[in-house]
């Protein structure tokens, strides 16, 4: 948009002295229209947001006082309003227009008659009172959240589906294809990517009979029973990490091309595209900089294979990003380029200044993909985030201030320096999940925006809601108020302390202990207790699973210390899938596996 050329006549006030009117005078050659959802035109209508174009368009401020009083009588109406609106845009631009147009021309249209001269010949010069909706249409269309399921204790997929609706979130990404979740999904309207885990690469990829199942079972069937908004497959989820030693290497792209055939067959191909969340480590750069960037030399000829299909059939490269990583794995990288300040000393590229690292990695892909003749080719971010707990950098602030920054960052709609279009991107991610590998870092189980239970971890503004803020879970159920902790008359030296805290932790989720961490300010009993009162809470407070042998005990009297983040929670209610509802801890089978070795491990003992 910033090379877009926009010939303005004389902006006015127009008579109007409560308010500032711009009369903006375009010379066009074709009539463009936005397709925008009916509830996404009446949030903006009712919200408080003032829209400025100065970024994009120097000299030009617009004030929405008049369009909003017009759109708020529309949005109250009480006959049938169709489900979306196509809104006219009238501009001539010298450059392609990048995604959702974002002038949209709602009020006081006044057409003038053409000049006849031939220079001017099927022109039409419009006068158009408009409103701009650019910051607030681009963060609804372009933030999408990812939704992980590795957690032993999640919320009903309709809490989830209500949480997004009320935050405005307009798309989510999945890891598989769960059928209560995409049951929830239906009707929503929200956009859906659903997953194809690594593990099932071979079956879809080695067998086209097996890639139609899973469409016609996982796709085709949510889309026409339950109107689930599918987009997207992801085939894998970064099956060419290092890590993986090339397990999924020749198999990934087979299993692309069958999925896409299979969609094709199913007559949703054009509706449905697929994709791979590929790691940032597909890439890197020669030089150290942006435009030495190419794909991996292990990888270079699969990789390329799998961008010329994505090419062929109009599917998007989808990429995961995480400044949180290069500092976690760096000592020395420098903390403020992870961020959006623009407080980091820039990188010079030629000439072209990188304040931040995502910029930089995002166009280091981008110079891979022109490099090897693809420049065009649409890029998703698939992953991108900063996680709450686990490290010393991973904490409260870091987090608000990285994913507002990001918010900010791509709330403007110009893009990367190789890349000036607005981005596509889902945070990383929606809900604490406590089963996730460690592996990588304790930090892996603290990226959600909310945590377990679905309450808000921290202000975050992702401009979809008329408050400004994330809106917590609604209707969640808990466990009694009751926690497990360590005997006040057992000694520290107990020789079972060791092996129970050692048990505990192996079964549950310790990793917000430690230095650096929310509760890394633990005194040892403190720690003792969150580790016994993990593994309680995590098998449902069952009594045995507070039977450490003579050191801990079930108390009523909450343990969270009154200063800092660290917390003792209580778990939610287990939800099973299967009944589609909660159940109270003692109508339903628990994971008893882990309270027998508990037991046992008591009967060793004496």
């Amino acid at each position: 948009m910033a090379q877009s050329q926009l010939q303005a006549l004389n902006p006015k006030t127009a008579g109007r002295p409560s308010a500032l009117y711009s009369l903006i005078s375009y010379q066009i050659d074709k009539r463009h229209y936005v397709s925008v959802k009916l509830e996404q035109f009446c949030l903006i209508a009712t919200s408080g947001f003032q829209f400025s174009l100065l970024r994009h368009f120097p000299g030009f401020f617009l004030w929405v006082s008049e369009f909003k009083l017009v759109a708020r009588f529309f949005c109250q109406l009480h006959y049938p309003l169709p489900r979306r609106l196509e809104l006219p845009v009238f501009a001539r631009f010298a450059s392609p227009v990048p995604f959702n147009l974002p002038v949209l021309a709602v009020t006081g249209l006044e057409q003038r008659k053409p000049k006849l001269g031939r220079k001017n010949m099927g022109w039409i010069t419009v006068t158009i009172r408009i409103v701009c909706l650019f910051t607030l249409l681009w963060s609804v269309n372009g933030i999408g959240v990812n939704w992980g399921t590795q957690a032993s204790h999640l919320l009903p997929p309709d809490t989830v589906v209500r949480m997004l609706r009320e935050n405005g979130i307009q798309k989510v990404k999945l890891f598989d294809a769960d059928y209560g979740i995409l049951k929830a999904l239906g009707k929503t309207g929200i956009e859906v990517m659903v997953g194809i885990p690594n593990d099932m690469l071979a079956s879809v990829g080695g067998s086209m009979k097996a890639a139609e199942k899973w469409v016609a079972k996982n796709v085709s069937e949510h889309i026409s029973s339950n109107n689930v908004n599918i987009r997207y497959v992801a085939v894998g989820n970064e099956p060419f990490l290092e890590t993986y030693n090339g397990s999924y290497l020749h198999i990934t792209l087979p299993a692309l091309s069958n999925i896409q055939s299979a969609l094709i067959k199913a007559g949703i191909g054009s509706q449905v595209k697929v994709t791979v969340p590929l790691n940032a480590d597909v890439y890197a750069s020669s030089n150290t900089y942006p435009s030495g960037g190419d794909f991996r030399t292990d990888i270079f000829d699969p990789m390329l294979k799998i961008v010329k299909f994505l090419n062929d059939s109009n599917s998007p490269f989808t990429v995961n990003i995480y400044p949180f990583i290069s500092l976690y794995t760096d000592s020395n990288f420098p903390v403020e380029y992870a961020f959006f300040d623009g407080n980091a000393t820039p990188l010079n590229d030629g000439g072209t200044l990188y304040y931040n690292m995502f910029d930089a990695n995002l166009d280091t892909l981008a110079h891979a993909l022109q490099k090897n003749g693809f420049g065009n080719l649409p890029i998703i971010v698939g992953e991108i985030g900063w996680p709450t707990d686990g490290d010393r950098n991973a904490n409260i602030e870091y987090a608000r201030r990285f994913n507002q920054g990001f918010m900010s960052h791509i709330s403007g709609g110009k893009g990367t320096p190789m890349r000036p279009v607005p981005i596509d991107a889902y945070l990383f991610s929606l809900i604490d999940e406590d089963e996730k590998s460690i592996d990588p870092g304790n930090f892996e189980r603290h990226w959600g925006i909310f945590y377990f239970d679905g309450q808000v971890k921290y202000p975050l503004n992702l401009g979809t809601t008329n408050s400004g803020a994330l809106i917590p879970a609604k209707g969640v159920q808990y466990l009694e108020r009751k926690w497990c902790v360590m005997k006040p008359s057992a000694p520290l030296d107990d020789p079972q302390v060791a092996q129970s805290v050692s048990y505990a932790c192996g079964l549950a989720d310790c990793t917000s202990l430690g230095y650096g961490t929310s509760c890394g300010n633990l005194d040892a009993r403190g720690n003792i207790s969150y580790a016994f009162n993990s593994y309680f809470q995590k098998n449902n407070q069952f009594e045995k699973a507070c039977e450490f042998p003579n050191v801990s005990v079930i108390t009523k009297t909450d343990p969270t210390p009154t200063v800092g983040n660290c917390k003792f929670p209580i778990m939610i209610q287990p939800y099973y899938e299967s009944a589609g509802r909660r159940l109270g801890c003692g109508q339903m089978p628990l994971p008893l596996v882990s309270v027998l070795l508990l037991l046992l491990l008591t009967v060793v003992q004496h």
